[in-house]
């Protein structure tokens, strides 16, 4: 009997670990399928607009909303700027760019929120998942409930392709006023002054296919001569500078530059609507530096995983 007692209990451990891994195993598909789906959606828009101040909230970048919204955004490859700094061509056309909304489901004792993307027709194009923090803190909770929503963007190799494309079709070039007519050349009689009239027709079609202009809207086409690429290889990822030890802030025109005691500059800083809270750039990749608990903390990814270390600043 206690044999079998035994045999029951290893069985339902079993069971139970299985399941587990099986429950594990299905959440990471579903975070993979909705990164691949934010993909496909946020693909055709260049921009992606965030709030200075959203609906949930009453105040302007309450709780740091705004900053870490677009600090998240940027980090995902995502061209993200604020609603009142839209660049040229999005303040034309506002159908380029999605405008970012928090949708906040908060109660007591839970911070509960998720993102929500609508394009110029306010239509929801997208949705992520909720983030969830049962932190006291608001900033904190409303930071770790927005990590969490943005799980949604994981594995999203973000690339701007506009649905539609404009085509235009290749028209004949039009034939220039000065070369000879065929018909012309047929009717030449001499062979001699026969060859030379071709010769002549091709010597002319040479000066003009150089660069010419097609009757469509006059697009220009040029030659298919060779010529020098502009292409240039691109520069190799950044070498993560050392961190280590205490940086001393050499204050700039919008920001700070941190120096070590080499001395060389290792990180610049850039201001935010926010105090003490900085962008800047590590590893090649955007970066946060902020300060908590009275201790400043840089926030960064690696190999898509997001790293958090101290830091020693002296301003």
């Amino acid at each position: 009997m206690l044999l079998y007692i035994l045999e029951l209990i290893s069985y339902l451990g079993t069971v139970i670990e299985v399941q587990h891994y099986m429950k594990k195993g299905l959440t990471y598909i579903l975070i993979m399928a909705m990164g691949l789906s934010a993909q496909a959606q946020l693909d055709e828009y260049k921009y992606v607009i965030v709030p200075k101040k959203f609906d949930a909230f009453k105040s302007e970048n309450q709780y740091q909303t705004s900053t870490l919204v677009k600090h998240y955004l940027t980090e995902y490859g995502l061209t993200a700027v604020y609603d009142d700094a839209l660049p040229p061509d999005l303040a034309e056309n506002r159908c380029l760019g999605l405008m970012a909304n928090i949708l906040d489901d908060s109660s007591m004792f839970t911070t509960k929120l998720k993102l929500g993307f609508k394009n110029c027709q306010n239509q929801e194009v997208f949705t992520t998942r909720e983030g969830k923090s049962k932190t006291k803190e608001y900033d904190a909770a409303y930071r770790e409930a927005l990590q969490q929503a943005f799980g949604s963007f994981a594995g999203i190799n973000y690339r701007y392709r506009p649905k539609d494309r404009e085509t235009i079709a290749m028209q004949p070039l039009e034939r220039p006023v000065t070369s000879v007519p065929e018909k012309a050349i047929e009717a030449v009689g001499n062979p001699a002054e026969k060859e030379a009239a071709v010769v002549q027709q091709q010597e002319r079609a040479k000066e003009h296919v150089v660069e010419q202009k097609s009757n469509l809207e006059e697009q220009l086409y040029k030659s298919v001569e060779p010529r020098p690429s502009n292409f240039q290889k691109a520069d190799t990822p950044a070498k993560a500078p050392n961190l280590t030890g205490i940086l001393y802030a050499q204050p700039l025109e919008g920001g700070y530059q941190l120096v070590n005691s080499v001395p060389e500059i290792v990180l610049k800083l850039e201001e935010t609507s926010l105090e003490n809270i900085f962008l800047t750039h590590y590893g090649g990749n955007n970066a946060m530096v902020f300060k908590k608990d009275n201790l400043w903390f840089l926030e960064y990814m690696e190999q898509g995983e997001k790293k958090t270390r101290e830091l020693q600043i002296k301003f």
